[in-house]
């Protein structure tokens, strides 16, 4: 049994072990993915002005990350989206945004990025692209992507990359979506 007589030497500082990452499955999930967009794209980056939602949104499947705590979702850390593009088999993933206090814990953007374009996959995708943003270039490279063209999106440099399907088996259960670990710090 433990026993603090002080409780200033607890550590009080409580850091999630688990993220759920998978398709957004109730309402508060998509607030809370819409919140952090605004986070990072409009306050963060300063891309948007106000909000970041565009007619896309309205025909996108919305991703998301979230923090567990007792194995429960509990705050929603990162988000995607996914949508058809205008051709027949051609997909598009955009707004990966992740929470900047959570950027370093569990591959957040990595499996974000892994269930985009496996979910996809699983709907007949036969051609995934994104545009990047150039510091995330070398990320998407390790993660099978190939840059097709360096270009200008929102004012900023971009480049339009295009994921190997090979890496991404198919994920025909987005609810269930995946899980993923936060990062042992020694």
């Amino acid at each position: 049994m433990l026993c603090i007589d002080d409780p200033s030497e607890l550590d009080l500082h409580y850091a999630p072990v688990e993220y759920l990452v998978r398709e957004a499955a109730q309402q508060w999930e998509r607030d809370e993915a819409m919140a952090l967009r605004r986070a990072v794209f409009c306050i963060e980056q300063g891309i948007f002005t106000r909000d970041d939602r565009d007619a896309t949104d309205d025909r996108s499947q919305l991703l998301v990350a979230m923090s567990c705590n007792g194995g429960m979702p509990e705050q929603v850390v990162g988000t995607v989206r996914i949508h058809r593009g205008e051709t027949e088999g051609e997909w598009w993933g955009s707004r990966l945004a992740v929470h900047p206090a959570f950027r370093s814990q569990g591959h957040l953007g990595v499996t974000l990025i892994r269930l985009a374009v496996s979910r996809a996959n699983a709907q007949g995708c036969e051609a995934f692209f994104a545009q990047v943003q150039m510091q995330n270039v070398p990320l998407f490279r390790k993660l099978g992507w190939q840059l097709l063209e360096e270009t200008t999106v929102h004012g900023r440099p971009h480049a339009r990359m295009q994921a190997d399907l090979g890496w991404y088996p198919p994920c025909h259960d987005p609810v269930s979506g995946f899980v993923t670990r936060a990062k042992v710090l020694a």
